[in-house]
């Protein structure tokens, strides 16, 4: 494998378009999707439609969404070899996509809440062949909200891998302290504006992303959807446009095809502003379907 993804899987119920939710009644929707997903597991799979060879790193339940996201896994030729059962059910994530194509999401911790930095393995990443290691979702990860990750980080780059960590909207980001030892030990931070701004307080891309590379982030790119991204280093700092997109379905997984974009490309040797614009194209893409990774196809056998 050449990167590993950590985080968080899910079962995905995803349900467009859902406006309301009244309390004493029952609501219809026109579409519906169920698949594998969680930030960890979109992008692993979006990788590995990219031709990316990758692996996952996270805990799930013995059940049939376990069983579920193994299937998709194996289609992909993502490699699970680091994903642990362990007694708790694996996680269930409802999103409510909005008229505007933007979800809302009801979700359990479920197995995710026993991944823990004991369980992440940077030494076995890097003797299987990784270069990368992201993880996704940190803050739906309970046991890792803890300045211990650090050391995990700060390991896997003694060993030569990349590193890159991308935050997830929670509860718990109001209460950021766990992530702030961690930051100098990522090579590259990924949050969209609405994260950036709750992490911070700041209110501009640019002022964002200052305030993190001031915490340790080596790179910084700030998502700003339809609008493309803001990406901040020891080089400089410069907006990247997005493509256009004909028709938005779901937005659901877009920030995680981003990353697998922006991975994908570093990986073959893309500048940090040439990978950031990979990013955009991918991300783009995930939009054009219902469902976190259902624009991406499994990778050619041929």
């Amino acid at each position: 494998m050449h990167t590993i993804i950590a985080g968080n899987v899910t079962l995905d119920i995803i349900c467009s378009p859902v406006d309301d939710v009244p309390r004493h009644e029952s609501i219809g929707c026109k579409q519906a999707a169920v698949g594998p997903g969680g930030c960890a597991s979109n992008t692993a799979v979006v990788l590995a439609s990219l031709g990316v060879p990758v692996g996952i790193a996270a805990c799930i339940g013995n059940d049939d969404a376990a069983r579920f996201a193994r299937r998709t896994w194996q289609t992909y030729g993502v490699d699970d070899r680091f994903v642990a059962v362990v007694s708790s059910a694996t996680a269930v994530s409802v999103g409510l996509v909005d008229s505007e194509r933007q979800p809302r999401f009801i979700h359990t911790s479920g197995a995710n809440a026993a991944l823990t930095p004991d369980r992440l393995q940077p030494q076995a990443y890097a003797a299987a062949g990784a270069r990368w290691l992201h993880l996704g979702g940190y803050f739906v990860l309970p046991g890792l909200l803890t300045p211990a990750l650090a050391e995990v980080f700060r390991a896997a780059r003694r060993l030569g891998l990349r590193t890159s960590l991308d935050v997830v909207t929670s509860p718990a980001m109001s209460h950021p302290e766990p992530l702030w030892p961690v930051l100098p030990q990522v090579d590259v931070f990924f949050c969209n504006l609405h994260e950036g701004r709750r992490l911070t307080g700041e209110n501009t891309p640019a002022t964002i992303a200052a305030a993190l590379r001031a915490r340790g982030a080596a790179t910084v790119i700030v998502k700003l959807g339809s609008e493309g991204c803001y990406l901040a280093d020891e080089h400089g700092a410069r907006r990247l446009a997005a493509p256009a997109v004909s028709e938005v379905v779901d937005t659901t997984g877009a920030g995680d095809a981003f990353a697998a974009g922006y991975i994908a490309a570093a990986l073959q040797g893309a500048s940090p502003p040439e990978a950031a614009a990979y990013a955009n194209r991918i991300g783009a893409q995930a939009v054009t379907a219902l469902g976190a990774v259902a624009a991406f196809p499994p990778p050619s056998k041929a």
